[in-house]
């Protein structure tokens, strides 16, 4: 929180010269809990205009409806402009809140202030993927290596099994032999080509641990509409506190494809919550079909561990630790 305060108001003194200092609003107390876990609160005199600042310290990203869900609970009997503030923010999010006329900053980037007629908008170069990491069909592929056969893999039987085209199976294929993790047969580069993976499982684990990046691609609350059951397996710190001790979340977490998300999308089966309403849950939209390895409603371990790995809390951290050492192999 102190370093996110630093950066802002670093900006603020760039942008627009001599700022007064940010300093804690005391009256946070009356706020629902839910509002004072994930947000830090501070008061902010800027051109005579009184602002309150909701600094988000949350690892996941609302959308712009539900920010301003929490804004207008904030409000209630609050004379100052409210203004988001998040340290990163996706660029359609950012084009969201500019639409919906949300004040918010990212420290160091963007500043949209529209009562006080501030709008800088900077350039965000588009994030680069993870150097040497493995595309989601190839990771899809070396999990069904580990956690069900390396044995007899050719493009048209997995793409079966996973829902790949034939081609995007022989594409996965080149990506694990180039970053030798396996190796492929004499039988050419077509359909009858198949992968023979020559370690033990274990080891095969660690070597392609780097390579391997979080199946998660957004985190979204939502509602479903009534009669509509949880669109996917367990996933994220639900599915954690289940294969370990540590604490349920308060809410419910499950992980769908992005065909799940899209679909939801197009009949409307839910609206945008705020997490610690009742009923709220986490819908985690993953690159690849969660189900494909989930076993009685729970994610794969593998891909547990994945989605939570850098997840910055201790005691999450600890706990996936332990995960790893009871991993099937």
């Amino acid at each position: 929180m102190k370093q996110v305060l630093s950066k802002l108001e670093t900006y603020l003194r760039d942008t627009l010269g001599s700022v007064p200092g940010i300093r804690a609003w005391k009256e946070e107390g009356h706020l629902p809990f839910f509002l004072r876990d994930r947000y830090g609160f501070f008061l902010l005199k800027l051109h005579g205009k009184s602002l309150l600042l909701m600094v988000d310290r949350s690892q996941n990203e609302d959308p712009p409806a539900a920010i301003r869900k929490q804004m207008e609970l904030v409000k209630k009997g609050q004379k100052e402009i409210l203004v988001y503030v998040r340290e990163h923010i996706t660029a359609y999010h950012r084009k969201r809140l500019v639409e919906n006329k949300i004040p918010f900053v990212v420290p160091g980037s963007q500043m949209y202030l529209p009562i006080l007629g501030v709008d800088f908008r900077e350039h965000y170069p588009k994030p680069r993927p993870q150097k040497g990491a493995l595309s989601p069909s190839a990771q899809a592929v070396l999990i069904h290596a580990l956690l069900q056969s390396s044995e007899d893999l050719n493009p048209t039987k997995l793409a079966k099994r996973l829902g790949y085209s034939v081609m995007t199976m022989s594409r996965a294929f080149d990506e694990l032999e180039a970053a030798e993790l396996c190796q492929s047969s004499s039988r050419g580069r077509g359909k009858d080509r198949s992968l023979c993976f020559q370690i033990p499982k274990q080891d095969l684990w660690t070597q392609a641990e780097p390579l391997l990046r979080t199946p998660v691609k957004s985190r979204f609350p939502i509602h479903l509409n009534p009669g509509k059951e949880p669109p996917g397996p367990k996933g994220g710190l639900t599915a954690l506190a289940h294969f370990s001790m540590l604490s349920e979340p308060d809410y419910l977490v499950v992980a769908g494809s992005l065909g799940v998300w899209k679909s939801l999308r197009q009949t409307e089966a839910f609206s945008q919550a705020i997490l610690g309403e009742e009923g709220a849950l986490m819908l985690e939209v993953w690159t690849y079909a969660p189900e494909l390895f989930a076993r009685d409603g729970w994610v794969d371990p593998l891909s547990l561990y994945l989605s939570l790995r850098d997840t910055k809390d201790e005691r999450v951290q600890i706990t996936l630790e332990q995960l790893k050492k009871a991993f099937p192999w």
